[in-house]
């Protein structure tokens, strides 16, 4: 490779990664806005933006000018000292001891006041309320410290079912019922996990005989799973709904997992077809000429073997459960409601509750992250055997 390919080869990488960073940047921003913003206090929340937490600098209101009784307003009002008094503030407004330079001598009409004013030095003057206050306001831009208000309180409120209570921008008290979001992250759970691992169980059994053993309709019955990859799962859900009511399944766990078996299950077989097909029939020869049976083969080398199809699939199956609405609102509905139910029920009751929104989101969100994260390693792998012709 000569000087010059080489140094255009690293001009692409470096673009190409440049591009990756700035997407990722962009994509993690908001996700870290919104994980701040559920550990702030309401109040806060609905002053200000979720940056507000890093040091920043704000308009402080540093002081306060009191205007004597006998001070002509319709006139230009000239600041003194034997007209008016002068007061410093607290960064929470309260009153304190001024430690600024006295603001005199500043002229200027009422609505130039009310408009604001900037000093010399950079600090602002403005009027506060209406005429009859008599009173100016100082403001200053001052840098602000990182935020130590952080609470685990809407956490609190969004997992427990409980009445609660929290202040709104104008210091109000609003009471809310809870959306018992932990109740429905144990429901989540007790549909993900055995809708995971029934069907992973009976597909791999289903890919090792369609890979490796003879029988009649072999091929038959693997196109017709193949053709059903293709088939929408919104269709079978009326009739299996008239099913279910009829055998008294509708509403239990186990109608929602023979039901997540059944969809995923195509998907299942032929992925880890794929996958057992290409593991060298010599091993298995050689174990079935050492007495080993069908049933021993499969579990003492099938399956370890394919470890990374089986946690391909286990990531897409439990990923899918976790998040999906349509069938656990039809086949559990509201007497066992999971988390994509709860939320969506807290978007339409407390959409503008954004600290309680936010918590919920991080709750439902948790537990997929650590499962992708744990299982990750295999995800290509799995996804490249998926893609092998058989």
């Amino acid at each position: 490779m000569t000087k010059g390919a080489k140094s255009q080869k690293r001009t692409q990488s470096f673009i190409v990664n440049l591009v990756l960073i700035i997407i990722c940047i962009v994509w993690l921003v908001p996700i870290f806005g919104i994980l701040i913003t559920s550990f702030r206090p309401s109040e806060d929340i609905f002053r200000t933006g979720w940056w507000t937490v890093f040091p920043h600098k704000v308009e402080m209101e540093v002081g306060r000018i009191k205007l004597n009784p006998d001070v002509d307003l319709d006139a230009r009002i000239t600041i003194q000292s034997n007209n008016s008094t002068l007061e410093g503030r607290t960064p929470d407004g309260e009153p304190t001891v001024y430690t600024g330079n006295p603001v005199e001598g500043v002229t200027a009409s009422f609505e130039e006041f009310r408009d604001g004013i900037t000093l010399d030095d950079g600090r602002t003057l403005e009027w506060s309320g209406n005429r009859r206050s008599r009173e100016l306001r100082i403001f200053d831009r001052r840098w602000v410290g990182f935020s130590t208000k952080l609470t685990m309180k809407n956490y609190k409120d969004v997992i427990t079912g409980k009445t609660i209570s929290y202040r709104d921008a104008e210091g109000r008290t609003i009471t809310r019922t809870g959306n018992n979001l932990g109740g429905a992250f144990l429901n989540s759970l007790a549909v993900a996990i055995p809708g995971t691992i029934i069907p992973i169980l009976i597909a791999a059994f289903a890919a090792f005989g369609f890979a490796w053993l003879e029988f009649p309709g072999r091929n038959l019955l693997f196109t017709i799973i193949v053709g059903l990859l293709v088939v929408p799962l919104q269709i079978a859900l009326v009739p299996i709904l008239k099913d279910y009511v009829a055998m008294g399944l509708n509403g239990t766990f186990l109608g929602i997992w023979l039901a997540h078996s059944g969809f995923g299950l195509p998907l299942a077989t032929y992925l880890l077809f794929n996958y057992i097909s290409t593991i060298p029939r010599e091993l298995l020869e050689s174990a079935f000429i050492d007495g080993a049976s069908n049933f021993t083969i499969f579990i003492r080398l099938i399956l370890p073997l394919s470890v990374p199809a089986l946690a391909s699939f286990a990531i897409f199956q439990f990923l899918w459960l976790w998040n999906d609405y349509l069938v656990a609102l039809i086949f559990l509905g509201e007497r066992n409601k999971t988390v994509t139910i709860a939320v969506a029920q807290m978007v339409g009751e407390k959409g503008q509750d954004w600290h309680l929104m936010t918590s919920a989101a991080f709750v439902s969100m948790i537990l997929p992250l650590v499962v992708f994260l744990a299982l990750q390693k295999y995800f290509v792998r799995g996804m490249m055997a998926g893609s092998v012709k058989g």
